[in-house]
């Protein structure tokens, strides 16, 4: 049963709930950057040029140039062709899918791993989750759909079964990167990756999606693609519509980059020392170098709480399923709040 705690601060390494101080360990600030002051003083330079909000069509026919420099910026720093920023990674997302419908047409096959983010979940997609399995093995779906790592298990994925896709089908590639962009392979997230499993499939067209509100710290999605595809995308209701991201994160993404690189360090110092004190614990499962320990013993976190500890664990993705308790490591971490975590489950 979920246990929650209601707070009026911004979670950093501490909240305070009715006159006690816990530390925490939840959220996915993965790069504090969120809490990060040298931060909040660069979106404070973003208000102030650009205001709260630019409350208007990325289409209209006024452009605000900071837009097209972050998303050069977001393209280059993950080693994309090309990127486009939304309001939201649920938002990239259903732009994407809504779009590949369109594209697919409703009988189309297609695989959806097991465990894909809603954001990429779309009514007329009727995907298999077994792909691999069997006959279908040898068959090329017309569209596959999958996150680019299990955050709620802490397991990153190898990709390697891309290679046995025939070479000379067409396929649309889309994954979310939401957990991955800003931690996974040295920061530059999934897209690397997968290019490299994919240089002998030309016609595998890649799309990756991302929340930018984790790790990046910035209320807004992003696609990476070509710029072909991107382009067909700005040309979608789902884009038109929407209101993009507020201007004055993208102003302070542009000159946060000494920032982000420091947080990186300080978020692999953190996660080299958790590995280390937790894993002689028994209780946790954690993918080598990433933030999430992850464990089946959901009555770990009434425990912890009892010991001044707030650790993540509530019903995901909907109010129906299990309960997912797991103890996530930040940059703004100290090496005491790491060592205080170790000591009080030793004793469990």
């Amino acid at each position: 049963m979920n246990q929650f705690v209601t707070v009026d601060q911004l979670p950093g390494r501490t909240i305070r709930h009715e006159g006690r101080e816990y530390l925490f360990f939840s959220g996915t600030s993965y790069l504090g950057m969120a809490q990060n002051r040298a931060m909040q003083e660069l979106l404070a330079e973003g208000v102030s040029r650009y205001g709260l909000q630019f409350g208007s069509s990325r289409n209209g026919n006024l452009q605000l140039q900071v837009f097209a420099e972050a998303e050069a910026k977001l393209a280059k720093s993950v080693g994309a062709p090309a990127a486009l920023t939304v309001s939201s990674g649920m938002l990239a997302g259903q732009v994407v899918v809504d779009w590949l419908a369109g594209r697919v047409g409703p009988n189309a096959a297609g695989y959806q791993a097991l465990g894909t983010h809603p954001a990429l979940w779309h009514p007329l997609l009727t995907a298999s989750v077994n792909w691999s399995a069997g006959e279908n093995k040898t068959r090329c779906p017309a569209y596959i759909l999958s996150n680019s790592v299990d955050a709620i298990r802490s397991e990153t994925y190898s990709f390697d079964w891309l290679t046995t896709l025939p070479a000379n089908q067409p396929c649309y590639l889309v994954v979310d990167d939401s957990h991955g962009i800003g931690v996974l392979n040295g920061g530059r997230g999934i897209w690397t990756q997968l290019t490299a499993k994919l240089q002998h499939h030309p016609q595998v067209r890649l799309i990756v999606t991302a929340s930018l509100a984790k790790a990046m710290g910035l209320p807004a999605g992003v696609v990476f693609s070509d710029a072909d595809t991107l382009a067909s995308l700005r040309q979608t209701a789902y884009f038109g519509a929407c209101s993009p991201m507020p201007p004055a994160y993208a102003h302070a993404y542009l000159s946060a980059d000494a920032l982000y690189a420091e947080a990186y360090t300080q978020l692999t110092s953190n996660v080299a020392q958790a590995q280390e004190r937790l894993s002689s614990t028994g209780l946790f499962r954690q993918a080598a170098g990433y933030p999430v320990f992850y464990t089946d013993r959901d009555e770990l976190a009434p425990y912890l709480l009892k010991k001044g500890i707030f650790v993540y664990s509530f019903a995901y993705p909907t109010a129906a399923d299990k309960a997912n308790t797991r103890v996530v490591i930040s940059a703004y971490h100290q090496p005491e709040d790491i060592n205080t975590l170790a000591d009080v489950l030793l004793h469990y």
